[in-house]
């Protein structure tokens, strides 16, 4: 008897599989990400808004719901002041996000909210005669939204992702990517 139930669900599965082009994707694209308000002791160090870029790995395994790594690389900023001081900041983060899919009638379109956690390391130096500089990391709840496009193996991706970061305001992705669908 269950031999005879393992079939159907096999069936579904393989279903599922085929109706989404493939169970594994991966793609990168560019971001435009802003980091405000970094400060280490008492020191203010330059804001970061400027595009860099990304890359993401995900699983599918049924149509609503994938798990996805994202590796942010979200830049420096650099200021140099009138009293000859330069500050500059970089930071950079991994990601690891359980996604959920809305079932819309568009075979094409997705629509998709993410969360999950963000390891991140942020670097800031400053230097007016003397230097200082400093280095943090941590992990932070991260979220993100967006609308995704898919034509055979190959999609189109616009998403927003948010997570804190200690000694800042927080940091906000916008990104634009491209991906393949792949299994």
């Amino acid at each position: 008897m269950r031999k005879l139930l393992l079939l159907p669900v096999l069936a579904l599965a393989a279903g599922v599989a085929h109706a989404d082009n493939g169970i594994f994707y991966l793609g990168a694209g560019i971001s435009r990400n802003q980091l405000s308000g970094i400060s280490n002791a008492g020191t203010d160090y330059s804001d970061i808004s400027e595009s860099s870029w990304k890359a993401f790995v995900g699983v599918r395994p049924v149509s609503f719901v994938a798990g996805e790594l994202d590796y942010m690389d979200m830049g420096s900023g650099t200021s140099t002041f009138g009293n000859g001081t330069t500050s500059t900041s970089k930071a950079k983060a991994f990601a690891g996000y359980a996604v959920g899919f809305l079932p819309i009638p568009v075979p094409y379109l997705d629509l998709f909210a993410k969360a999950g956690l963000s390891r991140w390391q942020l670097e800031g130096s400053q230097s007016s005669g003397n230097l200082f500089s400093f280095s943090s990391n941590g992990t932070a709840f991260a979220w993100g939204g967006g609308a995704q496009v898919h034509f055979g193996n190959f999609g189109a991706r616009l998403e927003y992702e948010n997570f804190n970061m200690t000694n800042t305001s927080g940091a906000g992705i916008v990104s634009l990517s491209l991906m393949l669908n792949f299994f």
